[in-house]
């Protein structure tokens, strides 16, 4: 009398029965997993019988030979993934083997027991009930344009928003929705700082340094503001001792071109550098510009600023040798020069023009063969005009 039922197979670990359930829960695949069992187990058979006709000698050379192959496949292999036939052979050849071989196999008794309860765990699984039924894909896509136009907005937010308009939509649809789209909850805290840069940009400024160091290994600082909106680039300075009061001056001759320029500028971007003292903020708070301090090693608040440092040392300075101030200040004039009137800007997707281009007029496009190229700086830097 068979004990267990047609679908399943027994398997002795230690004093433990494993019983390997396939399930009835989908009939089909059930079917499918037998027959590979069997089709499995019968071609294991057939070359077990093979063996019988062998001598001694002959199959211990062959297990020495898998046992060198088997070392190789799990170099390269560590955890090779089984189907459930071969989850069931090996199991049935597990209690075979000597207690002391079973834990070199792939197949442990750890790994016996495990698989058992994942088979258990599968039979007793329900399927879900269908829950709501889906969106529509308008639907979806409105929700994405409040989410992208409203930073600020979170879930509910969105979620009264299409109420108001008459739709009445789930907050967990829209934060999966939201989700899916790779678009988070809420992003009112993770772009605080980039709003207020958008919306202040044409009153911002940015103040930093860098160091180039000469072919004589002598340390030279320079000082630099950019204009956020416009990204125009202003050196202001170049030492080989930066003070505090070196900083003070440079803020007071920079008030001053300022204001008598009838400056635009409400906000000054710096971070907390010893070098920038009282006398410093002093100087544009007399002008009117309040100073704004970047986190402690906060880089990121600074961003423009830190971009165009990264710029100027890939593109120029990282690929000459400066041998002295002099030098240096040359560079960076014709580099700045570049910056300024010569390139397109990555800011806003390359929609930031440079200052002599007409910022509200698409150019017609110019003929291959009647493109020039400018070279600068030895060829360096390249700027691209339509011939004369």
């Amino acid at each position: 009398m068979n004990r267990w039922p047609p679908t399943t197979l027994p398997v002795l670990v230690e004093n433990a029965v494993i019983q390997f359930d396939l399930g009835d829960r989908d009939i089909r695949r059930s079917a499918i997993v037998s027959v590979r069992l069997v089709y499995r187990l019968s071609v294991q058979m057939l070359s077990w019988l093979a063996l019988l006709a062998r001598s001694s000698a002959t199959k211990d050379a062959e297990i020495l030979a898998l046992r060198h192959e088997l070392a190789v496949l799990r170099r390269n292999n560590p955890r090779p993934r089984l189907s459930w036939p071969d989850r069931a052979v090996l199991a049935a050849l597990a209690r075979m083997l000597p207690k002391a071989l079973r834990v070199h196999r792939i197949v442990t008794p750890a790994k016996l027991l495990y698989w058992h309860r994942k088979l258990i765990a599968a039979r007793w699984r329900q399927q879900k009930p269908p829950g709501r039924p889906p969106i529509s894909d308008e639907l979806a896509t409105f929700i994405l344009r409040l989410a992208k136009e409203n930073r600020t907005w979170g879930v509910v937010r969105i979620q009264g928003e299409l109420r108001r308009l008459g739709h009445r939509v789930a907050a967990s649809t829209i934060r999966k929705t939201l989700r899916a789209n790779g678009i988070p909850p809420s992003t009112r805290h993770d772009d605080t700082w980039r709003t207020f840069l958008r919306a202040q940009a044409s009153s911002l400024l940015a103040i930093d340094f860098f160091h180039v160091d000469t072919v004589t290994l002598k340390r030279l600082y320079v000082a630099f503001v950019i204009e956020i909106e416009t990204r125009r680039v202003h050196l202001l300075s170049i030492t080989d001792h930066p003070t505090a009061d070196w900083a003070a001056q440079l803020a007071r001759e920079l008030a001053s071109g300022l204001e008598e320029a009838s400056h635009r500028f409400t906000y000054l971007i710096r971070d907390r550098d010893a070098k920038f003292g009282t006398a410093f903020d002093a100087a544009f708070a007399s002008i009117g510009i309040e100073i704004v301090l970047t986190a402690p090693q906060a880089p990121r608040m600074n961003a423009f600023a830190e971009r165009w440092i990264g710029s100027v040392r890939r593109e120029c300075t990282d690929r000459i040798l400066i041998t002295g101030e002099r030098h240096l200040r040359h560079v960076l004039d014709v580099y700045i020069a570049h910056h300024n009137a010569g390139r397109s800007h990555q800011g806003d997707g390359m929609l930031l023009r440079a200052p002599h281009d007409e910022p509200n007029t698409i150019p017609c496009p110019t003929p291959i063969n009647g493109i020039r190229r400018r070279q600068c700086l030895g060829g360096l830097l390249n700027e691209y005009r339509p011939a004369a």
